[in-house]
């Protein structure tokens, strides 16, 4: 499958404003802590805009989330409306030769169940009520499902790097507890949508991190007992699997050694020879699921794995100026497209015979003030695509069993908390237009990378192996 992929806050709009649903994004917004989400891009409004422009690319599957606040506003009951709504994207994504790929948590989870939701002990079973009533209405037009997207980001932007709310530093213990539920919201979620749909392909989808504890680890529990790995076997195998891990990555320069070092020593699994704090409901989950394997395909989001790089001293140099952040700025991840290649040829080594999807993968530019700045890098949308597609193809032909590539994102969206971030193949000119601003034919930087998309897939499919090559 060749898509694109899209968030529900993210695109949607008519979130967190009056009389509108509101999510726990609201307080931030209201207090004037991020830009207001606003309209997003409109698609709640007119979903056909963005549809019509996928299927035009020649993709065959568009990923979408539903937003739970939008689903549950107020916590007395189902809007039933808001629901039909998304049974009509979904048609709406058939009827165009698409198939929906749904995510049921993209970040956001109504207001009313706190912005600390996921350090609750109630959390995976609140979530497993909404995701039955979700699947209960899709299932008969949807058979691909993400359960929780990025699990890994959203712990560590939550309580580590403050980025999410309610903005928690350096808090590892709580984005232990916070990963134990997600990792129990995600079988329940599993457990779900095979009640409902036997037939399902269900997945949740890692940003690609070297750091073992935020990333593999979690797959590594998920795939456990698949592999005959018993509960008290847990902490040796999980120390082996980390040493496998890394023995298949390079080998690190020392702030990457630090990183990996002291995420070992905070663990909440392995042989570390201390005693565990961290609870593991997530185990007694998936000892009580009636599937051996909750997940049906690896799903990674693929843009630097490599945690060390993306630290930065204060007032370094960035797109449109100087940086007072002490991390890199979206818009200047470093681009490493044979980097995926050996990302998927890795993840495939630790769990043969899983297919894997590229769920998520994509290049920032920088828009501020309606001025587009190109990246210090020099690259651009259309060599990002060919250099990565043709990355997911070396893959494929070194017998990585890769399914389904989906790009981040269709268009221009609300990039938690900013609009600065530009990740769209089709760019947004918000100071025109009504509803979300209007949508350009090009990129944010001016190039064609829709254009170049389309080219992309046609030759893929076709066996076409010049697509690769520059114009």
């Amino acid at each position: 499958m060749f898509g694109v992929a899209t968030a529900g806050f993210q695109i949607e709009g008519g979130m967190n404003g009056p009389g509108e649903p509101a999510n726990n994004w609201l307080a931030w917004e209201q207090v004037g802590r991020v830009t207001p989400s606003g309209d997003a891009v409109g698609f709640w409004d007119r979903p056909e805009e963005s549809l019509d422009r996928a299927a035009s690319l020649g993709c065959d599957s568009f990923r979408l989330s539903v937003e739970w606040a939008r689903v549950m506003p107020d916590g007395h009951g189902v809007d039933r409306a808001a629901l039909a709504g998304y049974v009509a994207i979904v048609e709406g994504c058939r009827e165009r030769g698409l198939t929906p790929l749904v995510t049921l948590h993209h970040f956001t989870n109504p207001a009313w169940l706190g912005e600390d939701l996921w350090l609750r002990p109630d959390a995976p079973a609140r979530f497993a009520a909404y995701a039955r009533v979700v699947v209960s209405a899709l299932a008969p037009s949807v058979r691909h499902w993400v359960t929780v997207n990025e699990m890994n980001v959203m712990a560590l932007m939550t309580y580590v790097l403050g980025e999410f709310p309610p903005g928690g530093n350096l808090g590892f213990a709580d984005a232990a507890i916070a990963l134990d539920n997600l990792l129990c919201a995600h079988v329940y979620g599993y457990d779900t949508i095979h009640d409902e749909r036997p037939d399902a392909v269900v997945t949740t989808n890692n940003a690609c991190m070297t750091l073992y504890e935020y990333d593999r680890l979690l797959v590594d529990l998920l795939l456990a007992r698949s592999l005959g790995i018993g509960r008290a076997e847990i902490d040796d195998w999980v120390t082996d699997r980390r040493r496998r891990h890394y023995a298949l990555l390079a080998t690190p320069g020392p702030g990457e050694g630090l990183l990996r070092r002291a995420s070992t020593r905070l663990a909440p699994y392995g042989s570390t020879g201390r005693p565990q704090p961290t609870p593991r409901r997530a185990l007694d989950a998936l000892d009580a699921s009636p599937h051996d394997r909750t997940l049906d395909v690896l799903g990674i989001d693929y843009y630097d794995p490599v945690a060390a790089r993306h630290f930065r001293f204060p007032g370094h140099r960035t797109a449109g100026g100087r940086s007072a952040a002490p991390a890199r700025e979206l818009w200047d991840d470093p681009v490493d497209a044979g980097g995926l290649t050996r990302w998927l040829g890795v993840q495939s080594a630790l769990a043969p015979g899983l297919p894997l999807w590229v769920v998520e993968n994509g290049m920032c530019n920088r828009v501020r003030d309606g001025r587009s700045f190109g990246r210090l890098d020099g690259w651009d949308r259309p060599r990002y695509l060919r250099a990565h597609l043709a990355a997911v193809v070396a893959a494929v032909e070194a017998g990585v069993p890769v399914s389904g590539y989906w790009h981040w994102s269709l268009v221009d969206n609300y990039e938690w908390g900013s609009y600065e971030p530009r990740f769209g193949l089709y760019g947004v000119d918000r100071s025109r237009g009504d509803g979300g601003g209007r949508w350009m034919d090009t990129d944010a930087m001016g190039r064609d990378a829709p254009g170049e998309y389309r080219r992309l897939i046609a030759g893929i499919r076709s066996g076409d192996a010049s697509v690769f090559d520059a114009d």
